[in-house]
């Protein structure tokens, strides 16, 4: 079985603020070892589990936080941007199942490391077919419109609600620190998340060869997407994208057939709005 890991940063062990993901910040160094440490986790689980081959792409920021010297030599690593897929580069490559490890909640929720959708500083709100949706749920349904589950998650205890939300109870997580507020978490050590993002994903591939892990979350189309965008400005410059209507206050729709055309959209749009 082939498995993708789609990770990103602010839900790694122990980040509980930005500067800690910032690759311009002396923290920085310190957390992509943490984020190396927490994807190592999980391809050891994935391997435990039957997986006869990990991709594991690297989703945060500009793609290049791994450290290739000190990944699981088992696993291939997709680094670097822009890709096709962007944070699931490599799902439409065959793989059998995905694991988002180190995410986060969507913006504006209660309780969420960090919390946002993208980018913190240009998007307040994403709606796809009226439902108020986050990086997990966005690469989500692209994952499903390759007929690919999202089966495991590591990060927050509201990241890990969100994803059973959306991908059904038969997601496994693991929860490696509990929010109190948006930059402030009880976090546990990596000796103890190791062991518990790795059990998650053993469980997850067990689950996947069982064949009871969650479906693919897949919404049929016409997609429709909101876009609420931090300034009036932004959404000024996202509408120049073909398609797209520049909706009341902040907001810019777009409608598509499916999700890797509206995830192409919703990508352009943030890079319009800059």
């Amino acid at each position: 079985m082939k498995i993708l890991i789609a990770a990103d940063m602010e839900g790694i062990t122990g980040v509980v603020h930005w500067d800690q993901v910032n690759p311009n910040h002396p923290e920085y160094t310190r957390f992509r070892r943490l984020m190396t440490g927490d994807v190592n986790a999980a391809i050891r689980g994935c391997f435990a589990g039957g997986a006869s081959s990990v991709f594991v792409t690297d989703g945060h920021n500009n793609g290049r936080n791994i450290l290739v010297e000190e990944l699981d030599p088992r696993a291939e690593l997709n680094s670097g941007s822009a890709s096709h897929l962007s944070m699931v580069q490599g799902v439409d490559e065959g793989m059998d199942g995905v694991m988002f490890v180190g995410y986060h909640a969507r913006m504006g929720a209660v309780n969420g490391i960090l919390d946002h959708t993208w980018s913190d500083e240009r998007v307040s709100g994403l709606w796809i077919n009226d439902r108020a949706f986050g990086e997990s749920g966005l690469n989500g349904a692209v994952c499903g419109h390759f007929g690919v589950p999202v089966i495991m998650a590591s990060g927050d205890q509201t990241l890990c609600a969100e994803v059973k939300d959306f991908f059904g109870s038969s997601i496994e997580t693991a929860q490696i620190k509990r929010a109190t507020s948006r930059m402030a978490a009880a976090c546990l050590p990596p000796t103890v998340t190791a062991p518990l993002i790795e059990a998650a994903a053993q469980r997850a591939m067990q689950n996947l060869q069982n064949k009871q892990a969650p479906v693919p979350f897949t919404l049929q189309g016409p997609v429709n997407m909101t876009v609420e965008f931090e300034q009036s400005d932004m959404a000024d410059r996202a509408a120049i994208l073909p398609g797209s209507v520049r909706g009341a206050d902040r907001r810019v729709e777009y409608a598509a057939h499916d999700m890797v055309i509206l995830y192409r959209a919703f990508r352009s749009m943030l890079a319009l709005a800059r």
